[in-house]
């Protein structure tokens, strides 16, 4: 989990000096190269590109207090039976013919090992968060897609890697 700068992020808050300086925090998806990051982002800044340099970015700090931990919420009793409340999905994949999502439970969000996989019917109650994973996978791998097809076009008019820049 980390922190990321605010410093070149548009706000909608009139001054500057009244905004967040860290936003966040979020989780890395992946390490990029040997200094971009890739973040998970909630689905609400879909238009804002994931990927950031290692100096826009703060580690999450644990408590330097010794002995001392947040506790988390207690379950919510539903029907004799404990129920957590997700926080968000942070992802899906198949296994063994089955859909399951990588969830990340309300007031674990510090803790990353926390999440845990979960089938598809025990999320039927959050039908919202799981349509927001999937549509951010989908334009994902379809960003993907639409870069290769301009590479691949690239490649095909003769333009090799040293004749243009990708950004």
């Amino acid at each position: 989990m980390v922190w990321l700068s605010s410093k070149n992020i548009k706000s909608t808050r009139p001054p500057k000096k009244l905004s967040e300086r860290w936003l966040g925090p979020f989780p890395i998806l992946k390490k990029v190269s040997t200094h971009p990051y890739h973040l998970k982002f909630p689905y609400q800044w879909k238009s804002i590109h994931p990927v950031f340099h290692i100096s826009l970015l703060e580690p999450v700090k644990t408590s330097t207090i010794p002995n001392w931990h947040q506790e988390p919420p207690p379950p919510i009793i539903i029907e004799e039976e404990e129920e957590w409340e997700v926080s968000q999905i942070l992802y899906s994949k198949r296994k063994r013919r089955k859909l399951w999502y990588l969830v990340e439970w309300q007031g674990f969000s510090q803790d990353p090992e926390r999440s845990t996989w979960e089938p598809a019917e025990n999320l039927k109650n959050f039908p919202e968060l799981v349509k927001n994973i999937h549509f951010y996978i989908l334009t994902s791998q379809a960003a993907i897609i639409q870069e290769l097809d301009f590479l691949w076009c690239l490649v095909g008019r003769g333009i090799t890697k040293g004749k243009f820049h990708s950004w």
